[in-house]
């Protein structure tokens, strides 16, 4: 008798969801990078579908799916002209299949596929045989000296230990269902994301507003100039696309280095510091 299929489930982010992931077809709104992926796979899902955050630099954007297809877990992505990333509820109703890995086009997963359909389509996807590696390593800290400046590869990462930091990270710049409490769980001084090529409605740069409202200065560098889920790349090579208020009140402009956009908030809260 086969096996029943595995149950569907959609959250906004992969970080947001928990044990009952297990098993489970997991139709999410992160990125496809590796980090992604790998929380997908200490999760035990049965397979999972990811946003394409626009491929991006290195196609770090669909990472995720050649890292998944190792551990023997099906998985595909969406493109991000297709559905809002970080909004797993319109990637199912709107997402349209970009890329899959071979598992998943085994199980008749393939590009030009409604997602709803795809999800149902790895439902038949058999438990995965392999356990994830070890941990990846995702914060580093980058500059010691006040205020500090931190690459953390997701900004779930982010903690009260961050709050008055600089930090720079791998994740999207996108809201987590369009809630506004979600661009940042701290109070950082300020804030860098990967803008996932922007895509449709903007959703990947609508972090911004939020933390204007909070008073975090805040920016977005390409996906094409950084790869996604990786904030040293985001520092190293990223080129800002979009600002904030608060960040070009600091005379931050697109076109700029991340590493312009740190110098100026470390210049700026010095100068405060200094008239204080």
């Amino acid at each position: 008798m086969p096996a029943a299929p595995a149950l569907v489930l959609t959250a906004d982010s992969i970080t947001r969801i928990g044990a009952e992931a297990a098993g489970a077809v997991v139709v999410n709104g992160s990125h496809g990078g590796t980090y992604a992926a790998y929380v997908a796979a200490k999760l035990g899902v049965a397979a999972a579908i990811f946003n394409d955050a626009g491929v991006g630099r290195d196609r770090a954007g669909i990472a995720g799916l050649d890292y998944l297809e190792r551990l023997g877990i099906p998985a595909a992505a969406v493109g991000h002209m297709s559905a809002r990333i970080g909004d797993g509820a319109d990637m199912i109703a709107r997402g349209v299949v970009s890329h899959a890995n071979p598992l998943a086009q085994a199980l008749g997963c393939g590009p030009g596929m409604a997602c709803r359909e795809a999800a149902t389509a790895l439902a038949q996807a058999a438990p995965r045989r392999r356990e994830p590696p070890a941990a990846l390593e995702a914060a580093f800290l980058l500059i010691a000296e006040p205020p500090p400046v931190w690459a953390l590869d997701s900004a779930s990462a982010v903690a009260a230990e961050h709050i008055g930091a600089i930090v720079i990270t791998g994740s999207h710049g996108g809201l987590l269902g369009g809630k506004p409490e979600t661009a940042l769980k701290y109070d950082a001084l300020a804030a860098l994301f990967n803008d996932a090529g922007i895509g449709i409605d903007e959703a990947g740069v609508t972090r911004l507003p939020a933390l204007d409202a909070r008073g975090i200065a805040a920016a977005t560098v390409t996906a094409q100039s950084a790869r996604i889920g990786d904030a040293r790349s985001t520092y190293e090579d990223g080129i800002l696309s979009r600002v904030n208020a608060r960040a070009a009140a600091l005379g931050v402009a697109p076109g700029q280095s991340a590493r312009d956009f740190v110098a100026a908030v470390r210049r700026a809260e010095q100068d405060r510091k200094e008239q204080a």
